[in-house]
């Protein structure tokens, strides 16, 4: 299969076979179990089951700061969910997540207990808990809100639109990798725009809009998330977003959250399951 043949789309689409690719054998068209499993329950009030990706640090990140202010009701037990093993379609946690996407939450200091997924839901919904890290007052909450939703309905460009066509799919196309270049240069340089007028992203606050946006863009902006893409984006251009990069990095909580969960990589320290602060002990 080539670039230049040209596909048809049939009239009817059938699903005949897995579409190829790094993760292609756990794309399917429909949702639910696919077997029986579990979820483990730790004896902390906030219950998380995740993995290290962008979206699950997102939540660690914010726990670790919630802890590190003084919550003492924001400790949790972070459970690994290996998504390239199919966990995430275990019984226990399509119950919580009918999405099965890492990552969810479980609040068992309510009776009944409260089951959250999606990121920036479980980031919202432990900022208004704790009072901590999402403004009150109606200009500052909405600021910190746009540039949430901003990064939910933006990252899927970067990961799903052009990680996947770039890094992953089964060939190499022009056209759709070029498409989302282009998308992801203009986030790049919204962000930039916004960091060189505010020190944080929705301001002169540190909120969950910083939480949400840095796991995605610290990897573009400091590193290769995919391969040679920090020289391919040119990355050095965006002074103010590698100023906030690296300013949120230094941030000790920042570092924990970073760790939890996250298992791509052995030989550098990371917390495969956080149940006790002191699971960081010796790492830094």
């Amino acid at each position: 299969m080539s670039e230049s043949q040209t596909y048809t789309p049939p009239k009817v689409w059938v699903w005949e076979k897995p579409d190829g690719g790094t993760w292609g054998e756990h794309n399917r068209p429909t949702a639910g179990a696919t077997h029986e499993r579990d979820l483990p329950v730790g004896r902390h009030p906030l219950q998380l089951y995740s993995l290290g990706t962008p979206n699950g640090v997102k939540v660690t990140i914010l726990l670790e700061e919630l802890l590190a202010a003084g919550h003492a009701g924001a400790e949790y037990d972070a459970w690994l969910v290996r998504i390239f093993e199919g966990e995430q379609f275990g019984s226990g946690f399509v119950d919580i997540n009918p999405n099965s996407k890492i990552p969810a939450m479980v609040d068992r200091s309510l009776d009944p207990p409260v089951p959250v997924f999606e990121s920036g839901a479980i980031l919202t919904y432990l900022a208004e808990k704790f009072g901590a890290f999402l403004p009150t007052d109606p200009l500052g909450r909405a600021r910190c809100q746009s540039r949430l939703f901003w990064q939910m309905a933006s990252t899927p460009y970067l990961g799903g639109g052009f990680g996947h066509f770039y890094m992953y799919a089964p060939i190499k196309i022009e056209y759709a990798i070029n498409r989302y270049t282009i998308e992801i240069k203009r986030q790049l340089d919204v962000l930039d725009r916004q960091l060189a007028q505010n020190e944080f992203i929705a301001g002169d606050a540190y909120t969950i809009a910083d939480m949400a946006i840095w796991p995605w863009y610290v990897l573009l902006a400091s590193t290769d998330m995919y391969e040679n893409s920090s020289s391919y984006f040119q990355i050095h251009e965006y002074a103010h977003l590698q100023r906030w990069a690296k300013q949120i990095a230094a941030r000790p909580a920042v570092k924990r959250g970073s760790l939890v969960n996250r298992v791509f990589q052995q030989d550098v320290p990371h917390v495969a399951e956080r149940h006790d602060a002191s699971d960081f002990d010796g790492l830094f």
